[in-house]
């Protein structure tokens, strides 16, 4: 079933003051946090959005510029990605894995944030900030959806139902109606951290590949780095009306 076909394309969070973060925790310390509210893409984007992108601008992502994206594929150790010169987002694992053409209602992936800017400059939206994300995930008790749940990545796993991503709506949303904030793709947020270069930016929520045994990140306090022209099969994006 695809949950999200039932629901509006954003989520009013009302203005207030959030507790975040968890104490004791280096990147994000537990803290109060204000906002006056904002809304918020109900999924991940999706391919289907993007090629709309590309193909009303020609946009060339930095996967097909420079021929450099990390992909996976079962039977790789712990934590480790392939280099592929031929994935991008229309070949989110490499064109020997296939293409999009039936994962239209997928997330877009394979994507560097310098993608994701560029998306939302030209469809007038933007990325939530660290903090946005958090308060729209944090305190739903919102179950993954979308994960690894083999023991480790040495055989695949599609015991959910999908070895890699799935469409959105997939899996039961948290209890305002926001889909895959835990799992399906790593959600680029806006902002920056104490002691990060300008190149390092930050994805929340965990992945498909994310597991109990790596990469435990398919919560809302986690917070991922990579570098902003960076392009992983499971980074993708959801965006905040302006």
């Amino acid at each position: 079933m695809i949950y999200a076909l039932l629901l509006a394309a954003y989520v009013q969070i009302p203005a207030g003051t959030y507790t975040l973060g968890e104490k004791g925790h280096v990147l994000n310390p537990l803290r109060k946090v204000t906002t006056t509210g904002f809304q918020i893409s109900t999924t991940e984007l999706t391919n289907t959005d993007f090629e709309k992108f590309v193909h009303s601008t020609g946009y060339v992502t930095d996967a097909e510029k420079y021929k450099n994206a990390m992909v996976f594929v079962p039977g790789l150790a712990e934590f480790r990605w392939l280099e592929d010169s031929t994935a991008s987002w229309r070949y989110p694992n490499g064109k020997s894995r296939g293409g999009i053409e039936r994962k239209m209602d997928h997330p877009v992936t394979t994507i560097s944030y310098h993608d994701a800017e560029a998306y939302c400059k030209w469809a007038k939206v933007r990325l939530p900030s660290l903090d946005e994300w958090e308060i729209a995930a944090r305190g739903l008790k919102t179950a993954p959806g979308n994960i690894w749940h083999g023991r480790n990545h040495l055989q695949a796993d599609t015991s959910d139902g999908f070895m890699y991503t799935a469409p959105v709506g997939s899996f039961r949303p948290n209890i305002i109606g926001l889909y895959d904030m835990f799992g399906n793709v790593f959600e680029f947020c806006s902002g920056a951290l104490p002691g990060d270069s300008k190149q390092v930016v930050h994805a929340r929520g965990g992945s498909w590949w994310c597991s109990k045994n790596a990469c435990k990140f398919f919560n809302a306090t986690d917070i991922g780095r990579v570098n902003r022209r960076a392009s992983f099969s499971n980074q993708g994006f959801r965006v905040v009306k302006i």
